[in-house]
């Protein structure tokens, strides 16, 4: 439980409880630890709270970052866990499905940078690229301060098998 009021400030209480998980064995090296937007969803703080207690967990020498991958538990040389699927991919796969499925019909917006960023728990970042890569492959069009959009669908990827 954080004390919101007390002393100790909100990074360092969470950067114990992050601390405790990595000592108790709960999170091994090598294992991601919670990113800045899931600390922000759990825990109720701000980005920049959430970008200290990395911070502190790296001072203490209990994780390290890899820059565009996320922070783990260990040492850099230590082993990591197998790679997940970026969380972007996993994002722009899922729009995708519903694209498919009719859920946002063609020449209609998709939900806005706002709205995926708060359904999924993710950065702006995280959300641009899932949208830069649903353009790449031929899902959405985005129209210069109006919106990203379902792209026709006989211009979808696939539409030549249908």
């Amino acid at each position: 439980m954080l004390d919101r009021d007390g002393p100790i400030p909100l990074y360092k209480q969470i950067a114990e409880v992050i601390r405790e998980r990595i000592l108790n064995g709960d999170i091994i090296a090598g294992e991601a630890v919670p990113s800045e937007a899931e600390l922000e969803g759990e825990y109720g703080i701000a980005r920049t709270t959430a970008r200290r207690v990395a911070r502190e967990l790296r001072e203490q020498g209990l994780v390290h970052t890899v820059q565009g991958e996320g922070t783990f538990a260990g040492e850099p040389d230590a082993p990591r866990a197998p790679r997940r699927t970026p969380r972007y991919l996993r994002i722009a796969e899922e729009v995708a499905e519903r694209i498919r499925r009719g859920d946002f019909p063609p020449n209609r917006a998709i939900p806005s940078e706002k709205a995926l960023m708060a359904q999924y728990g993710v950065a702006k970042a995280t959300v641009r690229n899932a949208v830069a890569h649903l353009r790449e492959q031929g899902w959405v069009f985005t129209v210069s301060h109006r919106g990203t959009y379902v792209t026709p669908e006989e211009r979808q990827p696939g539409a030549a098998a249908r």
